[in-house]
């Protein structure tokens, strides 16, 4: 039953994928383009490549011959999945959903266009020029994001009183979008601002000849387009969370495949809109770390990859997580403050083990759960709370 996977991107995700891959027998490669990356760090074997590189790319799967190739990054010339799937390699979900994902144009255009899924009014731009003119058609305020980027990288939101704010706006969110994109691809998505009241992320299991199953919500806040705590369950009507499965299950089925999906949705006081969608455990899914299911985020895409049947996802406790963020720059980042942490009920972390730190990166989590009946918010503020104690040194 031993399989071989080759995991493109070797982050924190990344890493815990591995773990929970390891803990059945199973086999992984790690890719990323430098050494010594998270997942590198518990993985089999590993490989140091520009995944942008087509011809790298080749090379490695047809060095290591995977049954499986995982992506876990967006910037990946996604292009030749569709060859490795004709020489009988398994790309997870599909070819389909991670050429479609890696894009926000594909998978906006799927969901507005040919599935009818709600979403905010929106429009693409691959010139300052055309951002302008997006920018008028769209309305202020308004979100402009790279078309392939990850962890809100690029992101920034345009508004401005007089028209010289707004061209110093539209300026400053065109270069920082250019700057913040991954890939080759220069073009952004310019995006309505929905005025919601909350963002959750629905967890979407698509399995092998099995139902589709849902984790319960996930609530989460961003800062600088990066989500800095994230709890579950987050607090949503029966209408709207089956509004939303609705939804998830349309566009996955759509990209076919098997594994767990990250949906991200708007709740506002007009319903559900669908906002973005990854072919991958989530990150804001890390709060399944703190023990809230039966199976973690990393676990459910390793079994239903696998095909191991995954009878129900169960709630077994409420959860928060809360970011760990880098002040500074390092080569050798060290860590104070966890002894604190360990010493706290019902409380955990993780050190993603990142060989270097810069301002805001993210580079380990903290963990808060109790029991059922304890109101979510308090364990958000414990986890925050929490997390401040861990500090970064350079």
């Amino acid at each position: 039953m031993q399989k071989k996977i080759l995991l493109l991107g070797s982050g924190e995700l990344g890493k815990e994928f591995v773990i929970a891959a390891q803990r059945i027998g199973q086999k992984v490669i790690a890719v990323d383009s430098y050494e010594n990356a998270p997942a590198m760090q518990v993985a089999h074997d590993f490989e140091v490549i520009n995944m942008l590189d087509g011809a790298e790319l080749d090379r490695i799967v047809a060095k290591h011959q995977p049954d499986f190739i995982v992506p876990e990054i967006e910037a990946i010339r996604t292009e030749r999945f569709y060859d490795y799937e004709k020489q009988g390699i398994t790309v997870v979900p599909s070819a389909k959903a991670t050429n479609f994902t890696m894009n926000r144009k594909a998978i906006r255009d799927l969901a507005a266009k040919e599935l009818g899924l709600k979403t905010a009014k929106y429009r693409y731009a691959t010139t300052k020029e055309e951002l302008e003119k997006a920018v008028a058609e769209v309305g202020i305020p308004c979100v402009v994001k790279p078309l392939m980027s990850s962890s809100g990288k690029g992101q920034s939101t345009i508004k401005g009183d007089t028209s010289a704010e707004l061209s110093a706006s539209i300026e400053k969110a065109w270069n920082y979008a250019v700057e913040g994109s991954r890939g080759d691809i220069i073009e952004v998505i310019v995006e309505a601002f929905v005025n919601f009241h909350s963002e959750i992320t629905l967890l979407t299991v698509t399995q092998n000849n099995h139902p589709t199953l849902f984790c319960a919500p996930i609530g989460h806040r961003q800062e600088r387009g990066d989500y800095q705590e994230s709890w579950q369950p987050a607090r949503v009507s029966e209408k709207d969370i089956l509004q939303a499965q609705d939804m998830a299950r349309k566009v996955t089925e759509a990209l076919g495949g098997a594994g767990l999906f990250g949906v991200e949705f708007f709740l506002t006081d007009e319903g559900v809109y669908f906002s973005e969608l990854s072919p991958r455990p989530h990150d804001t899914g890390m709060v399944t770390l703190a023990k809230t299911q039966n199976f973690n985020e990393f676990e459910l895409h390793l079994r239903a990859i696998l095909s191991i049947p995954i009878p129900e996802i169960t709630l077994e406790r409420i959860g928060s997580s809360a970011v760990v963020l880098a002040s500074e720059n390092s080569n050798n980042p060290t860590y104070s403050g966890i002894e604190k942490v360990a010493s706290l009920s019902k409380t955990d972390f993780r050190i993603f083990g990142k060989p270097t730190s810069r301002p805001y990166r993210r580079m380990g989590v903290v963990l808060v759960n109790d029991t059922l009946d304890t109101p979510i918010e308090e364990v958000v503020e414990k986890a925050k709370k929490t997390a401040t104690l861990v500090t970064v040194n350079p």
